[in-house]
């Protein structure tokens, strides 16, 4: 599928820069981590993914990040979850798989609580929910007054140039923390976290799990993961958690639930869950007949038959059947 971008105006003259493939529902929606962009390795995977399976798919660059205006010093979280919701109101329809990135894992959580409809699932990678208090908590007292008189500090960074850190940003993070009490999300979530990741703790997939009221909670430890999880493998296990969420979500358009025992015509198959356009044979709505039987229309008409999928194994055999009784004679 072809991706399609754009810029979105959020209403104060900052255009916010995404990436979209059209498909089915439930969408994905990636979103970034702190200093990132959408270009990243997991956007484009995920991207990649999503486009090989029809599924919808968006990602966005935040104010001050990437191809999108505004300047990074004037970002805050709540300003970057607004970005993130503003972005997903104008560009989805129903509700969307999120998945977030670090700080994106906590914009998710955000999102997952203020607009619980609009939510189908989540996945976390590195969450790091509440990270501006750790960064408070664990500032030398010389760089706090330095923050204090200029307003900024420039954090230095493994992954690239120093990134600011700004009063503002420890500021207004304080109004968004999530792990000092319940988080009411009951979505399933799925939580991808490094035990090697040197910026999130490992254990913060823990408090997140203890801290959420739903039930549906799994943490998947990586025991050598860093804090990115981009190497393929990780990529991999990204792409089967976000496979796995969607499956029982997933529908194909149109479809309709097929009754069983039914002979062909638009209740369809009951061997599959969606059966107005999903064939166990491949063939269209009428060559199926009774409990998931093939008529196999001929080869000339283009219909594939069920007999090389019965071989494979793919189909079960067809139902006995018997000769009609003879009659007596006179």
């Amino acid at each position: 599928m072809t991706e399609e971008h754009g810029r979105l105006d959020r209403g104060d003259g900052v255009a916010l820069a995404w990436r979209r493939i059209p498909g089915r529902g439930p969408g994905v929606v990636f979103l970034g981590g702190f200093n990132s962009d959408m270009t990243g390795s997991k956007a484009e995977d995920l991207s990649a993914f999503c486009a090989a399976r029809g599924q919808a798919f968006l990602r966005l660059d935040y104010s001050g990040h990437g191809a999108s205006g505004g300047r990074f010093e004037d970002g805050t979280i709540g300003r970057w979850a607004q970005d993130a919701a503003t972005a997903i109101a104008a560009l989805t329809a129903g509700p969307q798989v999120l998945v977030g990135s670090s700080m994106g894992g906590w914009i998710a959580l955000l999102l997952a609580v203020r607009q619980p409809e609009r939510v189908a699932a989540l996945v976390g990678i590195a969450a790091a929910p509440d990270f501006t208090a750790r960064i408070e908590a664990l500032l030398p007292a010389e760089i706090q007054a330095i923050i204090a008189r200029d307003g900024v500090w420039h954090r230095p960074s493994q992954y690239g140039p120093p990134y600011p850190i700004t009063r503002q940003l420890l500021e207004e993070g304080r109004r968004h923390l999530l792990l000092r009490a319940a988080v009411p999300i009951t979505v399933p979530i799925r939580l991808l976290q490094g035990q090697d990741d040197p910026d999130v703790p490992w254990d913060t997939a823990l408090k997140i799990a203890a801290a959420v009221t739903g039930a549906d909670v799994q943490v998947v430890l990586v025991k050598d993961g860093d804090h990115r999880l981009s190497r393929p493998q990780d990529l991999a296990l990204l792409r089967r958690v976000v496979g796995e969420l969607l499956g029982p979500l997933a529908r194909p358009p149109g479809w309709r639930r097929g009754r069983r025992g039914s002979r062909g015509g638009a209740t369809g198959c009951p061997a599959l869950t969606w059966s107005r356009h999903w064939r166990p044979c491949g063939s269209p709505p009428r060559s199926c007949g009774p409990w998931g039987t093939c008529r196999r229309r001929p080869a000339r008409r283009g219909w594939p038959g069920a007999a090389p999928r019965r071989a494979a194994g793919r189909l079960p055999p067809p139902p006995r059947r018997f000769p009609p009784p003879r009659r007596r004679p006179g």
